[in-house]
Parts: structure tokens; C-alpha cells; sequence
């Protein structure tokens, strides 16, 4: 039975984040299934350590009792057999923010991101916030290199837009010219994206809403608002 996807916009870590947070954590099995944070994204500019604390800590404050900041910074810690075998025993994987191409780089091809899918298949949530959720998408855009980069793949056909209601929305004209069939997923800060409606349909969770662009339309879509791609 495959899990679920978690999906978000940014901002991370306090306010409204706690209503997708913890329905992640339900969905997960509940307070006491193991929990991993992947701070790989925040290593750039040598932040992973801290960035890794404040996810433990945030997800100890919704009541989890069992969460673990993984040493998965790059490639080769993202190999380490150790590493890989924490993933695949989580029931909640989720990555920070912080620079989307070193995360998708980190990930790519490697022992950790084979047992985050399998747990996936087993049942597991997977997701993130900003960059931990862009790079799962077929997808995203890297604005240190203003490139168009493929993507994990995870959730096929989207190519995930955080910030949106702050900076996010500027890039939507440049990714719709060279995206005309993906589905450009605007998500607001404090917002997250599950999975989790009948036959695997989106709702939205949290303070902002969703827009989805695609065709030259645009629609929005605010909590308790259903979609699928």
C-alpha cells in the first residue's frame, strides 16, 4: 500500500505549518512511529546542523516522540548504508528547504532515496517544505543557476512553486514558456499539500491556498478545497 505526499510552501517550522504537520503524522501511523528529517538542503551554505535541530524540535512540539535528524548532507552521506537503512525504517521522511539543486543532487540515484521510496510503497509519508518539496516533482526550477532541472519524480507532471504568495509568483511566467505541459503548483508559505482525499486527491492544509497553472489558466484553491492533476 503506497503512502502519502506532503507537499509545502515555506516558512516552515512555526504557525499554520502545524495543521499539515500533523496530519502527516496521523497519516504516518500516529506520535510514535519513527520520524526522519533530511537537512541536506541547508548544507550549502553549512546550515544542515542547525536547520536539522529546529526540524527535531518542531515536530517534537506537535508531539512526536520519536524523531531523528538524519546526516544526509550530499551524495555520499546519502550512500552510507547506515543512512539509507534509518530512511526505510521511517514512517515520516521529510526534507528541509534551503537550496533545491544540492538536495536534488544529494538524492538522485542514491542508497537513501531507493528506501525513502520504499518506504513510500510500505506506507510511509513522504514530503517536505520549499525546496524538500520542489525537488519531488518531475521538475523544478533552481534559482541559483535561473535553470529548469528534472526532478525526483515522485509526484509525476509538476513542477512545485514555494513562496508563492510572496516571491514564488515571479517565476511563473518563466516556468510556464518552458512548461507548457507540466502543472505549475503555487503553494503559500504556511500551506501544505496531502494526498490524502479519495483515489489520492490533493487538499489543501494550512493558512494560504493552492494555484495550479496550466494552459494559460489558473486556479486556486483554498483548505478543505480538493483538486487532482
Amino acid at each position: 500500500m503506497k503512502g502519502y505526499i506532503l507537499l509545502e510552501g515555506g516558512a516552515e517550522f512555526g504557525g499554520a505549518m502545524a495543521i499539515p504537520d500533523r496530519r502527516a503524522l496521523e497519516l504516518a501511523g500516529g506520535l510514535a512511529v519513527p520520524v526522519s528529517v533530511i537537512p541536506a538542503a541547508a548544507a550549502p551554505d553549512q546550515n544542515d546542523r542547525r536547520a536539522g535541530a529546529n526540524g527535531v524540535r518542531w515536530f517534537k512540539q506537535l508531539g512526536a516522540a520519536r524523531v531523528t535528524a538524519v546526516p544526509l548532507t550530499d551524495l555520499a552521506s546519502a550512500n552510507r548504508p547506515e543512512v539509507a537503512a534509518a530512511l526505510r525504517e521511517s514512517r515520516l521522511i521529510y526534507m528541509l528547504g534551503g537550496f533545491p539543486h544540492h538536495l536534488g543532487q544529494s538524492l538522485a540515484g542514491s542508497l537513501s532515496w531507493q528506501s525513502a521510496l520504499a518506504a513510500y510503497e510500505a506506507g510511509a509519508v513522504v514530503g517536505g517544505s520549499s525546496a524538500g518539496a520542489m525537488v519531488l516533482g518531475q521538475y523544478y526550477y533552481d534559482p541559483q543557476t535561473n535553470a529548469v532541472v528534472a526532478g525526483l519524480g515522485l509526484v509525476p507532471r509538476i513542477c512545485v512553486v514555494p513562496h508563492h504568495n510572496r516571491s514564488g509568483h515571479s517565476w511563473v511566467t518563466r516556468l510556464a514558456g518552458q512548461l507548457p505541459d507540466i502543472w505549475l503548483v503555487g503553494i503559500d508559505e504556511q500551506t501544505g499539500l496531502l494526498d490524502d482525499g479519495p483515489g489520492h486527491a490533493w487538499n489543501v492544509y494550512g493558512k494560504g491556498s493552492v494555484t495550479l497553472y496550466r494552459g494559460g489558466q489558473a486556479h486556486t484553491y483554498a483548505p478543505g478545497a480538493p483538486f487532482s492533476f
